[in-house]
């Protein structure tokens, strides 16, 4: 895995690619870029043939232990990993410990263990099971054990101190499994960068990880509803300015457009892909507006989507919507999306935006949409899912335009809901 960036603007973000991924080492994922989310290596609501009409899908699929830690006895038994296992093609599999789109439950963490939540439960890891596990996924790159129950408000000093300690015993024990390894070999590991809301924690943890062997760092604890953007956006400074330039960093638990703009200023690569499954679980469709082309048609993005009135974006910027530190911000409908529950939607005959390219934009109304919602359908799913899906990529692919063009304040403008300045 190497980082190749061709353009770092001060204070603008990174535009580069991620080569050398898979076992082949033939695939490449552009950043600033998503992952694909999924739950047990499948992405909520669609089959495979269904996502695969998608284009710009990312190459790298998200798989979490949460899900995967209670089938370990069959994977072992099945012996050839999750990615054969689930039918997963011409895909890099990254393993994480949290499902980002599932809130986990705080207070399991000891000096030896973590824990994960799946369906039967909680499931507790030691180093030796963690690994054991990763050896029977035979993921492409995986993150690091790690402490991260330290993203709660009014966390103390020590508390965060100790996550840190924690998280760097569990990474060196990792990396001397993985080192002894055969069944690993080839594969990537990523430090996970705790610390809190502490900046002095924040920059040893970095300064300390990015003296292992790692190829890459998943920045963990700055999730959305756990803190307000500002501070989330001096951690994130504070933490890059400390890791290797040439390796990648992925940012953990954050998907909102307007997130995703600051932290990628802040110097931060990758992100997790689960902001389109939450849209999709409320019963809305992204709306949002990032097209800064002339020619809509030849960008291949969808231009601005017409309001209904009571649709107002202007509010996607607000400090309201930024550091609300609010628990169940993961269910709460953002200025991003509309709700097409309300009734308001029953004689809207318009697609969800206006030149979509998506199947459920060519092929439905938000009328339709509406009905498949408040009758209870499994289709409203997957059509909510198509649209989010492909709007949410498109827009990552709008932000790599926008740094390649020095266009990112526009982009910010237009994703903001604020409209262009003139002379």
């Amino acid at each position: 895995m190497k980082l190749e960036l061709s353009r770092v603007a001060l204070g603008k973000g990174r535009l580069g690619v991620l080569k050398g991924l898979g076992k082949t080492g033939q695939l490449s994922l552009e950043v600033p870029g998503c992952l694909l989310h999924t739950h047990l290596g499948t992405v909520p609501h669609l089959t495979q043939d269904t996502l695969s009409t998608l284009s710009t899908l990312p190459s790298v699929t998200q798989i979490t232990l949460s899900n995967i830690a209670e089938h370990q006895e069959v994977l072992e038994e099945f012996k050839d990993g999750f990615g054969k296992f689930a039918g997963l093609h011409d895909t890099v599999l990254y393993c994480a410990l949290h499902d980002p789109a599932t809130p986990c439950p705080t207070g399991h963490t000891t000096n030896k263990t973590v824990s994960v939540w799946g369906s039967g439960g909680r499931i507790e890891l030691t180093v030796a099971k963690f690994m054991a596990l990763q050896k029977a996924v035979k993921p492409d790159w995986y993150q690091s054990m790690a402490d991260g129950e330290t993203w709660q408000i009014n966390t103390s000093h020590k508390r965060v101190r100790k996550s840190v300690d924690r998280s760097l015993a569990h990474l060196d024990e990792c990396l001397l499994v993985h080192q002894k390894s055969q069944e690993l070999e080839g594969v990537e590991v990523f430090g996970v960068v705790e610390g809190g809301d502490i900046l002095e924690e924040r920059v040893r943890s970095a300064k300390e990880t990015a003296k292992r062997p790692v190829s890459g760092f998943c920045l963990d604890g700055l999730q959305t509803g756990s803190m307000a953007q500002a501070l989330r956006t001096q951690l994130i400074s504070a933490v890059t300015k400390e890791l290797p330039e040439d390796k990648p960093r992925l940012l953990q638990g954050v998907g909102r457009p307007d997130e995703v703009l600051a932290s990628v200023e802040a110097g931060v690569d990758l992100f997790e892909g689960f902001f389109p499954f939450q849209v999709t679980e409320r019963g809305c469709a992204l709306i949002f507006n990032f097209n800064i082309s002339s020619n809509p048609e030849l960008a291949g993005r969808a231009p601005p989507a017409e309001l209904e009135p009571g649709e107002d974006q202007e509010t996607a910027g607000d400090s309201q919507h930024n550091g609300d530190l609010n628990p169940d911000a993961e269910t709460q409908m953002t200025s991003f999306e509309i709700n097409l529950k309300d009734k308001r939607y029953q004689g809207d005959f318009r697609p969800l935006v206006e030149g979509c390219g998506c199947y459920c934009c060519r092929n439905h109304q938000r009328a339709y949409l509406h009905h498949l919602l408040v009758t209870n359908e499994l289709l409203a799913g997957v059509l909510l899912m198509i649209h989010n899906t492909a709007h949410y990529h498109a827009f990552f692919s709008a932000l790599r335009d926008a740094l390649a063009e020095d266009t990112l304040d526009l982009l910010k403008r237009r994703v903001l809901g604020q409209t262009e300045r003139k002379d």
